[in-house]
């Protein structure tokens, strides 16, 4: 797992809404980039949920959510459109990005559930690592969010 301080890795992805995404472009703005292990899965369907019923809270914050699973790209599709998520979703079917951020489960072969808050610089501000508590990143992710001097929030 990546720590606090490393540079995020970049990449370039298809979005559930059929966009091109690289994380580079967002430079200037925080990016909550949060894994998942299955799309439809209870869990990660409460977790997705919190994300999309706070999302333009942590967009004021001056940040933007991206979540990701090695769920197939249809498959992530459909979860947003079926949750009405209005940040990007991404299905790493490849496990290029899970690899890139170290978070895939050994043995299993999914993301482990772990969320990254990216500064505007590119750099990883906090790591989040709460299997069961899914309801623990959404709270850590607006303290932190809160926590940084406004001129430093690029909202």
């Amino acid at each position: 797992m990546l720590r606090a301080g490393d540079l995020a890795p970049d990449f370039t992805a298809t979005t559930s809404n059929g966009t091109q995404l690289t994380l580079s472009a967002l430079r200037g703005r925080h990016v909550v980039l949060f894994f998942f292990p299955k799309a439809f899965t209870t869990g990660c369907t409460i977790e997705t949920r919190r994300f999309r019923d706070h999302y333009s809270e942590i967009a004021a914050l001056g940040a933007e959510v991206i979540g990701v699973s090695v769920d197939k790209e249809q498959t992530q599709c459909d979860f947003a459109n079926k949750e009405g998520v209005p940040f990007p979703m991404i299905g790493d079917e490849s496990k290029a990005i899970n690899r890139s951020y170290d978070v895939l489960w050994p043995l299993l072969g999914v993301s482990q559930r772990v969320t990254y808050v990216i500064g505007r610089d590119g750099r990883i501000e906090l790591v989040l690592h709460h299997e069961l508590l899914v309801n623990k990143h959404l709270d850590e992710v607006k303290r932190h969010l809160k926590s940084v001097p406004r001129s430093e929030k690029g909202a």
